[in-house]
């Protein structure tokens, strides 16, 4: 077996009118992930990773420290993308969030403005490439977390990713050029998914299906 690029779970326009424009998601998803699926599929057999599932191979990558980051670089990538597709949809993000999402994210942050407010500074601050987080923590609690480059919170070991926002400059300098804080915020108020981040909180997380 190999990886492959899944399609997206929308047409590449869909997102326009939310802030994420047609050639975006046609460079983002038709270049750039594809570039990580093939680098990834080419590392297969001198890795030893036949067999191994994606998310296996994330996580030992990530523990492999160093020596795993030709692995990680494009795994975790791969895995990054296949989440944020997912957690994006048109006419996505606004304040009335699903029940038990909605709950627990008042529970946890105090409310969704709050939350809002650490996911933005997570995605602000990282510097360079790289991505903010929503994950369930060991505990069960949700936590804003970022990562640099391709790694995740598989690979460092923080929890179960939830909520991913590319904070690499090709994911939104089309739309923003250089502005960074109002891409997140776009992200946030007009792309977030969140009837699928509360499926991904309820059900465990992403489980890709991919085995190299």
């Amino acid at each position: 077996m190999a990886f492959s690029l899944p399609p997206l779970p929308y047409d590449a326009s869909a997102l326009a009118a939310s802030g994420m424009c047609q050639e975006t998601l046609e460079l983002h998803h038709g270049k750039h992930h594809n570039a990580y699926v093939t680098a990834l599929n080419g590392l297969i057999e001198s890795k030893g990773l036949a067999g191994k599932s994606l998310e296996q191979i994330v996580a030992e990558a990530g523990k492999a420290g160093a020596d795993g980051l030709p692995v990680l670089n494009q795994a975790g990538q791969h895995w990054n993308h296949i989440l944020f597709w997912q957690v994006m949809a048109p006419n996505g993000g606004g304040d009335s969030l699903p029940g038990k999402i909605g709950a627990k994210i008042n529970e946890d942050f105090g409310g969704l403005a709050q939350f809002k407010e650490a996911f933005k500074q997570a995605g602000v601050t990282q510097f360079g490439s790289g991505w903010a987080w929503l994950i369930v923590d060991a505990s069960g609690k949700l936590k804003v977390t970022k990562t640099p480059n391709g790694a995740n919170p598989i690979s460092t070991g923080e929890g179960t990713p939830i909520l991913g926002a590319d904070v690499w400059e090709h994911a939104y300098y089309l739309d923003f050029r250089n502005v960074r804080p109002n891409y997140l915020d776009n992200f946030l108020n007009k792309l977030v998914n969140w009837e699928k981040v509360e499926e991904l909180m309820l059900n465990g997380g992403l489980k890709s299906g991919q085995t190299a």
